[in-house]
Parts: C-alpha cells; structure tokens; sequence
C-alpha cells in the first residue's frame, strides 16, 4: 500500500492544475496590482517609450490592465485560453526586452534571468493545452 503512489497515475489531474492555475494567476497579477499601487506604470510606459514603443505609457496600462484581467480571468476559470496567450506574450517579450540579455539564471548562476518566466510559460501553456476547445 505504501508504495502505490509510486505507480499509480493521477486521478486528480484536474484539480491539480486548477492549483497551478490559480496559483500562477494570484504570482503574475501581484505585477500588475504592485505597479498600479506604487505608481510604477508611468515609469514602465517611459521604458516602454525608451525602448522604441510608440504611446509608452498608454501601451504600460493596456499591458499592466490585461494582465490583471487574464489573472482575473484564470483565477474564475472564463476565457481561460485567451488569458493564457496573453500572459505568454507578456512573458515572452519580458524575455525578449529584458531578461534575454541576462542569462537564464534569476538569481544563483546570475541575475535578472529568464529561467522564471520560462517556468510561468510552460504552466500557462499546460494550462491552456487543457482547456483548448476538443474536435468533435
């Protein structure tokens, strides 16, 4: 009997990846909360415009908004899909504009790395792999 966890396979994959869901869901909006409670999105629409970005700080609360939204939206399980591609646009072009140049290591090996978002991105792409509409 002890030993049946180590053969069995799930029978509570849904659950478990409602907790990844959400989970990932309450991390990424702490983002988008922080920076609207610290004031920070004007600052993020100046890197934005820096960067080369046409409209910098509107394009700040188009970004910091929907990714409050599609963490909203995981977290009551409703538009689960384009909530997942929104996040990993988000992350992808963080990687892209900022963390690419750092390495992969967030902290340890280096700083400032990609290593979490690419862990943020495979758990949103499972997820949204679960709910992506069946064939019929």
């Amino acid at each position: 009997m002890a030993q049946n966890w180590l053969i069995t396979p799930s029978t509570r994959s849904d659950r478990s990846l409602d907790i990844v869901r959400i989970v990932v869901a309450l991390v990424l909006s702490v983002h988008s909360i922080y920076r609207i409670i610290a004031g920070d999105v004007t600052g993020f629409g100046e890197y934005l415009g820096s960067i080369g970005f046409p409209l910098g700080v509107a394009l700040a609360w188009l970004i910091t908004l929907s990714t409050l939204a599609s963490s909203v939206a995981l977290i009551i399980r409703r538009m689960v899909v384009p909530a997942c591609i929104c996040h990993m646009i988000v992350l992808f072009m963080g990687i892209l504009l900022d963390h690419m140049h750092d390495g992969w290591f967030v902290v340890g090996g280096g700083r400032n790395g990609m290593e979490y978002s690419v862990v943020l991105i495979a758990c949103l792409f499972a997820i949204l792999w679960s709910y992506w509409p069946k064939k019929q």
